[in-house]
């Protein structure tokens, strides 16, 4: 078809036409609220199969059934992925869920925290270090014997969630950057995208500054 200027226009189709996830499966962890709750609902409107998982079992349920009102494909499952047992459970879920194959795993749930080293007990920095950290590297693992038999050719993809924090630091951030920097150097080998947001996105609905609504 011909433009205004009688210039040849190229029709590269519908937005969804152009990033159709049809046929594929996909892991996001921390998808019922914040970061994590859009991604899920970006892939699943591509026509992906997402599964998602979340500690607040009220919460998620609340979101499958809006996503189902939408005609998503989301299936949901709690987990809270600081722990090993639940991490494994959740691989074996999805395992069943997508027959044995797994195109996408987008390790996204994680903690804040911000105050002064001194103040901060062995105890936090556990917990911050296995839902940010451990909890990356294992399922990661886990999902390996999945991504190699994904249905994208040159297997599935990794995607894991970091911060700015892992690369510059502020007032009250270092023991949060302990785990994020870790994740950075885990996560370069075969990178292909790192994608960076300089300032906080809008989102409709969500007035709040995107931090309030990590899990």
């Amino acid at each position: 078809r011909r433009s205004e200027r009688g210039k040849m226009a190229v029709d590269y189709g519908s937005r969804e036409e152009r990033w159709s996830l049809a046929g594929t499966t996909a892991l996001v962890t921390g998808g019922s609220k914040g970061i994590g709750h859009a991604i899920v609902e970006e892939l699943a409107g591509f026509g992906a199969r997402v599964h998602t998982c979340s500690r607040n079992g009220a919460e998620l349920e609340e979101c499958r059934r809006r996503w189902e009102e939408k005609n998503l494909q989301v299936t949901v499952s709690v987990c809270d992925v600081s722990i090993r047992a639940d991490r494994e459970k959740l691989m074996e879920t999805v395992r069943e869920t997508f027959n044995s194959k797994l195109d996408i795993l987008v390790n996204n749930a994680g903690q804040l925290l911000f105050k002064p080293t001194t103040e901060c007990t062995v105890e936090e920095y556990s917990n911050l270090l296995t839902t940010n950290l451990e909890s990356s590297f294992h399922l990661s693992q886990l999902a390996h014997p999945l991504l190699i038999h994904a249905s994208i050719a040159g297997g599935g993809s990794i995607i894991n969630m970091s911060s700015i924090g892992g690369s510059i630091g502020y007032a009250g951030s270092a023991i949060y950057a302990t785990t994020k920097v870790p994740l950075n150097v885990l996560s370069r080998k075969n990178v292909e995208q790192n994608l960076v947001s300089s300032r906080p996105l809008p989102r409709a609905g969500r007035p709040t500054p995107c931090a309030a609504h990590l899990q």
